[in-house]
């Protein structure tokens, strides 16, 4: 007996400190949003923020984006030719590809390659200055910390997320295509005109609206884990990975929300 109520007691304290954490991810976001009208003033953190997450991310999703684009395109391929169908399936195998590509793949790899890469290293980041007391100091000038670390990071993710969705979108088709032409020897014209004919303007719409989603909710935990950093140096390479792991299971876990609402 004595067995059972500790195990109850064990699920219960997560339950607790799981909506106690959820509680407190919801008040820093109110508190971002709250500052987002004075993205004037601070233009000048944004902006080196926006070439943090955007631009020294490009050149690792875009070879991320190729191999996606091949990954679906051999998928797509391979049940085709499990069940004899290849022939039958030529005119749709592009626009399956790019179905698969832009509501799926490219969203949901993207938002993990920058979960880890951003969304760690700005828990890292701001778990530093917690620890040598940097936001201490800050807080006695009378700055505050939401408007000066985190409302530049959330914005400039949720900024940049869609234009590097938007540059992983045609480098994972060109991937596939490359696929397609290497090992069945499809033509150009048959790729790119099933795309074309069975291509929906939603189709980009819901995967970079993932990703916008995806990156301001990655920025965000990745702020909020650095703030609750305590403990040295061990502390902060706990944030870290912890960043991480609750960013992935948001993505995956949204991803999955999306997909039963959307279709």
């Amino acid at each position: 007996m004595k067995f059972i109520l500790n195990i109850l007691a064990f699920i219960g304290k997560k339950i607790i400190n799981f909506f106690q954490e959820f509680g407190q991810i919801v008040l820093l976001l109110i508190n971002v949003i709250r500052y987002f009208p004075t993205f004037i003033t601070n233009k000048g953190l944004i902006i080196n923020q926006m070439k943090i997450i955007g631009a020294d991310s490009l050149p690792l999703l875009l070879l991320i984006g190729a191999f996606t684009g091949a990954i679906a395109s051999l998928e797509a391929t391979g049940i085709f030719i499990k069940f004899n169908l290849l022939s039958l399936a030529e005119p749709f195998i592009g626009s399956s590809i790019a179905t698969a590509v832009f509501t799926e793949l490219t969203p949901v790899l993207t938002a993990l390659v920058i979960a880890g890469r951003v969304g760690g290293s700005i828990a890292a980041e701001i778990g530093t200055m917690k620890v040598t007391e940097q936001i201490d100091a800050l807080e006695m000038m009378a700055i505050d910390k939401v408007r000066y670390l985190a409302m530049p990071r959330v914005l400039a993710a949720i900024c940049m997320m869609p234009i590097l969705g938007v540059f992983s979108n045609v480098v994972a088709i060109f991937g596939g295509y490359l696929l397609t032409l290497v090992q069945f020897d499809f033509s150009a014209s048959q790729f790119f005109e099933s795309v074309q004919r069975f291509f929906k303007v939603s189709e980009i719409m819901i995967g970079l609206t993932k990703m916008l989603i995806f990156g301001g909710g990655t920025a965000l935990i990745g702020c909020h884990i650095g703030f609750k950093t305590n403990g040295g140096a061990e502390g902060v390479g706990q944030s870290t990975v912890r960043s991480f792991t609750i960013s992935a299971a948001f993505i995956l876990i949204l991803d999955a929300i999306f997909g039963y609402i959307v279709y």
